[in-house]
């Protein structure tokens, strides 16, 4: 895998009314020694973030979606490329979410937002060596202390939306592990035959934050 290497430039890049389109997810895995203490499923949790050069905040890894690639694929290849995970993805995103960097809210320009689809991704291997290991290193954290790291509101929303989630998940005793119709992609993650692959088929309803 160390010879995989991250996609660069912005020439595949997708856009939707001036919005700049990005994949991204909420990487997780059970804690199995808090898990065995008969704890709530949620209490186990253990989310995945990344740092960023010269900051001290968190974030979940994400990026642009290319013409090249489904929404899912997108998703997948940022989790590896930034973080280093593979797993299995879920089946349709934890929601979508509009937002604009600092520099470019005040400036009148049309350049500068984005619309953002994050997913949850169950990990089932963690990576020796990665394309962006030399600018993001890897911290598990409960999903309390990922709150505190969360760099805008958006994200701290598609966190809320990972716990609602796991709690429906749980309460149907859902269980989330690869199957024969599932499809595995070229970074390794598996995704839901049945995943959203398109910008029409999402129903969830974006958010306007600023970053």
């Amino acid at each position: 895998m160390s010879s995989l290497s991250a996609r660069t430039g912005r020439h595949k890049q997708r856009y939707q009314d001036h919005l700049r389109l990005v994949a991204g997810c909420i990487p997780y895995k059970l804690d199995k020694n808090v898990q065995d203490k008969n704890c709530r499923v949620e209490d186990s949790v253990r989310v995945l973030m990344i740092s960023t050069p010269n900051r001290k905040d968190l974030v979940f890894p994400k990026g642009g979606w290319e013409d090249d690639e489904t929404l899912d694929q997108a998703a997948c290849r940022e989790a590896m490329e930034e973080a280093g995970v593979t797993g299995l993805l879920g089946e349709n995103p934890l929601g979508v979410w509009e937002f604009r960097s600092k520099s470019s809210q005040n400036s009148g320009s049309l350049l500068g937002g984005c619309k953002g689809y994050m997913f949850a991704l169950k990990v089932t291997e963690e990576l020796d060596h990665w394309p962006g290991q030399a600018s993001y290193k890897r911290k598990w954290l409960s999903t309390e202390e990922a709150f505190e790291f969360c760099r805008y509101e958006w994200m701290r929303e598609a966190l809320k939306m990972f716990q609602a989630s796991l709690s429906k998940d749980n309460a149907h005793g859902k269980e989330e592990e690869p199957t024969e119709s599932d499809q595995m992609l070229s970074s390794g993650c598996f995704v839901k035959t049945s995943g959203v692959q398109h910008l029409e088929e999402s129903s969830a309803k974006p958010c306007l934050m600023t970053i």
